[in-house]
């Protein structure tokens, strides 16, 4: 039999096996590898297979179904707190702040171990499941009798209502400070891991991050949007035990979209050192050397050799002649350039010039991250004393829904889910093209917008609450118990300090959240987010403070015993304390305009790189 037919039809099928794997490999040649990202195995992420806008979707649904599990505990817990644990209004008040600010404040230590320890996609895992046993508990506790006091109507001031106590309390506490630390880790890792999906380097996909953080808000909108009707409506109407349940199943969705996305995810390459030793390296070294002049050259400040091999993966930063104190820590007390010099240095007495920049850029943070502070006291009290004034208004549309008191800021987020697609698609581009800032505005005109809303918002409180008193003084209600005798006035009066803050809420949060991720270093992506969240976290305890300052101050020159004293809202005078608010929010915009106006946001870093000096790699 010949054999040429079957030795052509071999060397066809070499011929194209080996141009099949020359157009593979030009293929894999060309595709754009992204610096310091890997994927679930470990291997660099290549652009177009990992990350990007797409993949981002998964993050933005988890975040989604995870506001759907605790939004709802932000607004109707102070109700939980006082109509089924029997609480006073300002001790549920004090417990829902003191929760919400453990979540906040908690965010620094999941951030810290998501980008030292553990990494931030399984610290969103890993908080998603401490969150879901949380919501369990509570529903275990809110479905049987024995481990809650027994029903009491707290508004009867005839009834001598039995408060949680000894192992209920505990029980509600131990369950109540795990949905705090499970919501604190995913408020820490999941937007970063979100944003690590774009490439900053990158025009286009930096413009995308920026839509991102904007579509986060959205999430948390649309999300916050089911929480605060279906499950309020599930607490108040259906019992506590089935709103926690519902809750729980969102939170344990919330774990399956995540995890669905791991293998198409750019994960970020764990340091395993923090930057935040390093910033304190260089507190500690400037105090060490404050006795040593300043070199009249910045250039002789302590930097390591780009050329070295040492130094292909360093970032540097220029130096900036700021904050020079902290200069003193890169002072090199030998000659540069001495052949003699040793070759590690002891960080303790000698900072990087790149160090000492990331810490002036800490620093610079800082009077920025103390100026928003005010504004979470502010929306505390939208989430305690507001609810409460709506128990007592008229809550009827038409004439057979009764809309739940806690639902209320289902009205701003209606108005934002309308309004963040028109701002992120239609204003952004527009004002893109008057400024040439890829945000439209920048970071800190937007958090300013906010600050002067918050105060416009509660002075409109003020107003509102005035005209709900005059109405119960006029009705002769002023005794009326909440609820079961509602005051002649629609709780929609309320609607308009909620709307303004939501608005409020939108340009300062996000704009807040961006700031801090642009411009924090890159080892610590994670942790500058959790300025936002400790900013929120001092907000709340600090509205704990005032309101015990405020009652103790005016316990004596007040008829109820203080402006926010008892049970009885209608004697009280909420309306005084937001006017207050009012005030301190308009001092502290002014002091943000000071501070705002001398910030320089961060120089470019650049990123000393190998060979080519591209990222663009060939396999």
């Amino acid at each position: 039999m010949p054999l040429q037919p079957y030795i052509y039809m071999a060397s066809s099928s070499i011929a194209s096996t080996n141009l099949a794997i020359s157009i593979n490999t030009c293929s894999y040649e060309k595709a754009e590898l992204v610096e310091e990202k890997v994927d679930w195995k470990g291997r660099t992420a290549v652009k177009n297979k990992h990350g990007g806008a797409r993949f981002s979707s998964l993050i933005l649904a988890s975040f989604a179904l995870e506001n759907v599990a605790t939004m709802a505990l932000a607004v109707n817990l102070v109700t939980y707190f006082n109509g089924v644990m029997h609480f006073s209004i300002a001790d549920a008040a004090n417990e829902l702040t003191n929760y919400m600010g453990t979540g906040y404040i908690l965010s620094i230590v999941v951030a810290f171990l998501a980008d030292t320890r553990i990494g931030r996609f399984y610290a969103v895992l890993l908080s998603a499941f401490i969150e879901l046993v949380g919501l369990s508990l509570l529903a275990v506790q809110a479905h049987y009798p024995n481990l809650k006091p027994p029903y009491c109507l707290i508004f009867d001031p005839t009834a001598n209502c039995q408060k949680v106590h000894g192992g209920n309390a505990a029980l509600l506490f131990v369950a109540l400070y795990l949905v705090a630390a499970g919501t604190a880790g995913i408020k820490a890792a999941l937007p970063t891991h979100g944003a690590d999906q774009f490439d900053e380097k990158d025009p286009q996909e930096a413009r995308q991050m920026s839509s991102f953080f904007n579509q986060l808000l959205l999430a948390l909108c649309i999300g916050g949007a089911f929480s605060l009707t279906v499950i309020v409506w599930i607490q108040d109407n259906k019992g506590w035990d089935k709103g926690f349940a519902v809750g729980t199943l969102a939170i344990f969705l919330a774990m399956i979209v995540f995890a669905v996305g791991l293998p198409r995810y750019r994960i970020h390459v764990i340091q395993g050192t923090s930057a935040i030793t390093e910033i304190i390296q260089v507190l500690v070294a400037s105090f060490h050397n404050r006795k040593l002049p300043l070199p009249d050259d910045p250039a002789d400040l302590y930097e390591i050799d780009k050329d070295k091999e040492a130094a292909i993966e360093a970032e540097f930063l220029p130096h900036r002649d700021v904050y020079r104190f902290l200069d003193k820590a890169a002072i090199q007390t030998t000659a540069t350039g001495n052949s003699n010099k040793p070759e590690t240095t002891n960080p303790w007495k000698l900072s990087r010039v790149t160090q000492v920049e990331n810490a002036k850029i800490i620093f610079g943070m800082v009077p920025i991250f103390c100026c928003t502070i005010i504004m979470t006291l502010c929306l505390a009290q939208l989430q305690t004393f507001s609810i409460e004034q709506g128990l007592t208004m008229d809550t009827k549309v038409g004439t057979l829904f009764k809309i739940p008191p806690a639902s209320l800021p289902i009205l701003p987020i209606t108005f934002m889910i309308i309004l963040i697609p028109i701002y992120d698609r239609i204003f952004v581009p527009f004002a893109r093209t008057i400024t040439g800032h890829r945000t439209g505005i920048t970071h800190l005109q937007r958090i300013g917008v906010g600050l002067v809303l918050s105060s416009i918002s509660m002075a409109t409180a003020a107003l509102m609450e005035a005209k709900r008193k005059r109405v119960a003084r006029d009705n002769n209600m002023l005794d009326a118990i909440p609820v079961v005798q509602p005051l002649p006035i629609s709780v929609f009066w309320l609607s308009f300090q909620f709307f303004i803050f939501g608005v409020a809420d939108m340009f300062t949060y996000v704009g807040l959240l961006e700031f801090f991720y642009s411009e924090a270093p890159k080892a610590i992506k994670s942790i500058s987010t959790c300025f936002l969240w400790s900013s929120m976290a001092l907000g709340y305890y600090l509205s704990t403070v005032v309101v015990n300052i405020v009652n103790g101050a005016t316990k004596g020159i007040t008829r109820s015993g203080g402006w926010l004293a008892g049970n009885n809202i209608n004697r009280n005078h909420l309306n005084l304390f937001y006017w207050l608010l009012s005030l301190l929010s308009l001092i502290n915009f002014l002091v943000y305009l000071f501070v705002a106006r001398r910030y320089k946001y961060r120089p470019q870093a650049l990123v000393a790189q190998a060979a080519d000096g591209n990222n663009k790699a060939s396999v």
